[in-house]
């Protein structure tokens, strides 16, 4: 039996090099969001339904929430979004507050910001915030979870924690743990054709090689609908890495540091408008080009405590 299709939306967005994550005090480049000039939090908006949707911002993953709050709050103002909340959640305690629970069920929108995905996992990994959060996911079709960087990153199951880029593709470059586990069909990588992380995604999916790799590059991101559609939006490219279809694969079998080989990799770039299927594994060049299955009539909303249970273990 299929796992049921959530009928809200996921938008993953790769990020833009120095948001406002890791300020380098060596420097005195300023740190922005870029995210209103590219369209991306305009379509993040739009995907709502609604012309002044409630959006709670979630800081947890960033090292200056403050400031990144601040940026949120200003750039969705840009967008004449006033309805603004910032869920300043730093320990897993302050995720079961009941106020944030309580704003958590009247948003439209949850953005989660970059910094550092395990954060993400560590708040927010067992708790009932999290359980809400996932059913109104599956269950409510305008309900829209959109993350940046490290708040991309975290929606998948099996999550990238981090990796070096010099050591790509010798095996145990790229850590590898559980996510959020809101889409558990897909590996995400951000920041991914400026930083040069090709590898490590390659090396995710060699591991895991019937899970989709998404590279996203910077002022980009996708859409994903009923869980399985991939829409790009943005400026830039999305990277698509299918292991399906290898035939030679040594990363579960090589030691650390030894060389990866693997033969038949599948690889797709995607540019703005290009979509793909995760679950027939195709590509087309335009959503008028994509033409799904018929679906059925629809069937009755399920009750929240539908949504799939997500796993309460980690990886071994």
């Amino acid at each position: 039996m299929k796992a049921p299709k959530p009928l809200g939306k996921l938008i993953a967005i790769g990020g833009n090099e120095d948001k406002g994550t890791y300020p380098n005090p060596r420097t005195k480049k300023k740190y922005y969001l870029n995210f209103f000039e590219l369209g991306i939090l305009k379509r993040v908006v739009t995907e709502s339904g609604k012309s002044n949707p409630r959006i709670e911002v979630i800081t947890t993953a960033s090292m200056i929430p403050e400031e990144v709050a601040k940026i949120y709050v200003s750039s969705f103002a840009m967008l004449n979004c006033m309805n603004v909340g910032i869920l300043d959640i730093r320990t897993p305690e302050d995720a079961q507050q009941p106020e944030y629970l309580a704003r958590l069920l009247e948003a439209d929108i949850v953005m989660m910001s970059g910094g550092n995905q395990s954060r993400l996992k560590m708040m927010f990994g067992e708790s009932e915030f999290l359980d809400r959060m996932t059913a109104r996911y599956y269950n409510e079709p305008n309900f829209v979870i959109a993350g940046t960087s490290a708040g991309a990153m975290a929606m998948s199951h099996i999550m990238i924690m981090g990796g070096s880029v010099p050591d790509a593709l010798m095996k145990g470059a790229v850590k590898i743990g559980t996510g959020l586990s809101l889409n558990r069909s897909v590996v995400i990588d951000s920041h991914f054709v400026k930083r040069g992380r090709f590898g490590r995604l390659m090396e995710a999916v060699a591991l895991h090689p019937k899970l989709i790799g998404i590279g996203l590059g910077e002022d980009t991101g996708v859409l994903i609908t009923e869980g399985n559609i991939i829409e790009t939006i943005g400026s830039n490219l999305v990277i698509i890495m299918d292991g399906h279809n290898l035939q030679h694969n040594n990363a579960a079998a090589a030691k650390k540091g030894a060389a990866l080989s693997m033969e038949n990799m599948t690889l797709h770039v995607l540019a703005k408008g290009n979509t793909y299927d995760i679950e027939n594994r195709k590509f087309y060049a335009d959503k008028t080009a994509f033409a799904p299955a018929p679906t059925e009539s629809p069937e009755p909303t399920p009750e929240i405590s539908s949504a799939p249970k997500r796993p309460r273990h980690n990886l071994p």
